[in-house]
């Protein structure tokens, strides 16, 4: 699939991704991506986000590929029931551990815990070993339930542009042929 086949959402996370995170910057680089806005970035409310992400997969017009940072995941997993248009691929970075009760802020584990059930479309769960909100092992136990492909990047924290993150041109890459192999 090239990326001018598929409508690419861009899922970020807690408090959204500012102008030099990976994703803004995918935004503007690939002309089918478009960020699902969120009323509220810094009190997010499960019900909310997940409904803001069902309307905008519902109202494409191709076949979706969901591209979630952090807090997005838990929201693309939780929406899955509810999406009426073909999802082709899900690239997921950076999952949370939602249901771990030392995550903060406390309101962030009313998004999980995450359901378990092997994903209906090709997915990739991409994690890091020193991620401050989310476990290494957590991570790659979460992709083998869903049948995600599972993608080490050594120690780039929570993989945001705080840690670095910005332009990730090995995840534009990954991202790439990703998406030539839908």
């Amino acid at each position: 699939m090239k990326a001018s086949e598929a409508d690419i959402l861009l899922i970020p996370g807690y408090k959204n991704a500012g102008p030099g995170h990976w994703q803004s910057r995918w935004e503007q680089k690939l002309s089918t991506a478009r960020r699902v806005e969120q009323a509220e970035w810094n009190k997010p409310v499960v019900g909310d986000w997940v409904d803001k992400l069902v309307e905008t997969v519902n109202a494409s017009t191709r076949p979706v590929v969901l591209v979630a940072h952090s807090l997005g995941i838990p929201t693309a997993i939780l929406g899955l029931p509810r999406f009426e248009k073909p999802v082709a691929g899900g690239f997921f970075v950076a999952p949370p551990e939602v249901d771990n009760p030392k995550i903060r802020p406390k309101h962030l584990q009313t998004f999980g815990p995450y359901p378990r059930d092997p994903l209906p479309f090709p997915s990739i769960v991409i994690a890091s070993r020193n991620d401050s909100f989310g476990s290494f092992d957590h991570a790659g136990d979460v992709a083998n339930a869903w049948g995600s492909a599972f993608f080490d990047v050594g120690e780039a924290g929570h993989i945001n542009e705080e840690d670095g993150f910005g332009p990730w041109p090995e995840g534009i890459l990954m991202f790439g042929r990703f998406l030539a192999h839908l």
